[in-house]
């Protein structure tokens, strides 16, 4: 089991990675668990269904649980959910020393840490990630659902007191399920380690490489590089908005394209690239495109999916997205790996940008 330590201004967590530690789940949380009156797991249908009654059992050694379990999917990441989740809390009678338990996907973490965010004016709550994109998402302490306008509109900041990330889990995902998360282990590399994406280049050339003996290693090498930005930056005040590389765009193509058409990790694969496209044009750096993207379509994300839809409903997307900032636009940028930075960018060159894309034009 690898395990490191998450220090943010308002709260420092433990994060414990290793395979089939959720069945120690008990004993890793015994310090917090035993001081809090009631848990409520909140999961999905697909996790509920095979790791739901175990977990309640074992975290029963401690403390009265419950189970409370949302259809798998986006459609979750909703009003109507979070409402339900809420009802969930009131009708299992918790209190202000309970603590939500997060067992699931990034679906699940954003919507059950939202719920511990505003249930009696926040309540504790805990992470258990069981898939790659999660790696991400539970870590950092940004819990929201979203908008038909817009994705990740309704939120709030709120840490969990700990993250336990089983890797065993990970076995029953879909190879679209990791190549989603194994994209924010890119975006990390790129925007904050070049040794990192080297070894990645080097070593990941295929979904089944994700896979592989070391995953471990840089799944703990991926946690730590946002561990190290939000210890800086909590709130998004400055640094942390260099996580949404490739976001700005990626967002746009999931709400589009009807969310889980393409998948989060889909999204920023392609946001990342145009990002670099973006750069280029506006000469603030010199990307080999053609290199960047043809591993990463090895690697089977769909980097052409911009060219599927109008730039005009992309570029309206992208303003509804909580990234703009007075109806502008605002990329995270990047010179080199490891060199990002924020630019404001006129609409007319993304517009040029996105009809040349959809026209066949490649950009250096």
């Amino acid at each position: 089991m690898e395990q490191l330590l998450v220090e943010t201004p308002s709260l420092t967590y433990p994060v414990y990675i290793g395979e089939n530690i959720r069945r120690h789940s008990a004993e890793l949380l015994k310090p917090l668990l035993s001081k809090k009156s009631r848990a409520l797991i909140i999961t999905d249908s697909k996790v509920g269904a095979l790791y739901g009654e175990e977990l309640e059992k074992t975290l029963e050694t401690i403390l009265p649980t419950s189970l409370f379990t949302l259809p798998e999917g986006e459609q979750s990441k909703s009003i109507e959910a979070y409402e339900k989740g809420l009802t969930a809390c009131i009708e299992e009678n918790l209190d202000r020393h309970s603590v939500i338990v997060a067992f699931g996907g990034g679906v699940v973490g954003d919507l059950a840490g939202f719920v511990a965010a505003t249930y009696m004016r926040g309540v504790s709550f805990v992470q258990m990630p069981t898939t790659l994109l999660a790696q991400d998402s539970s870590v950092g302490g940004k819990t929201g659902i979203n908008h038909r306008l817009g994705k990740n509109l309704i939120g709030a900041f709120h840490q969990p007191e700990a993250v336990v990330y089983d890797t065993k889990t990970l076995e029953t995902l879909s190879d679209n399920e990791w190549r989603s998360g194994f994209a924010e282990m890119i975006k990390h590399a790129y925007i904050k380690d070049p040794e990192f994406l080297h070894w990645l280049k080097s070593n990941v050339s295929t979904t089944e490489d994700m896979k592989n003996s070391k995953l471990l290693q840089f799944l703990k090498r991926s946690i730590a590089i946002k561990a190290e930005i939000v210890k800086t930056d909590e709130k998004e005040a400055g640094i942390r908005a260099f996580l949404n590389f490739g976001h700005t765009l990626g967002h746009a193509l999931e709400k589009v394209s009807g969310y889980g058409q393409i998948t989060h990790g889909e999204g920023v694969a392609a946001g990342m690239i145009f990002a670099m496209r973006l750069s280029n044009y506006l000469e603030l750096s010199e990307w080999d495109i053609n290199n960047e993207k043809k591993w990463l379509q090895q690697l089977g994300y769909p980097i052409d999916a911009p060219t599927l839809y109008s730039p005009e409903t992309l570029i309206n997307a992208m303003k509804m997205d909580k990234k703009s900032n007075a109806g502008k636009l605002t990329f995270v940028l990047t010179e080199k790996p490891g060199v990002p930075f924020l630019q404001t960018v006129n609409e007319s060159d993304i517009l040029f940008l996105l009809k040349e894309y959809k026209k066949g034009g490649d950009f250096q």
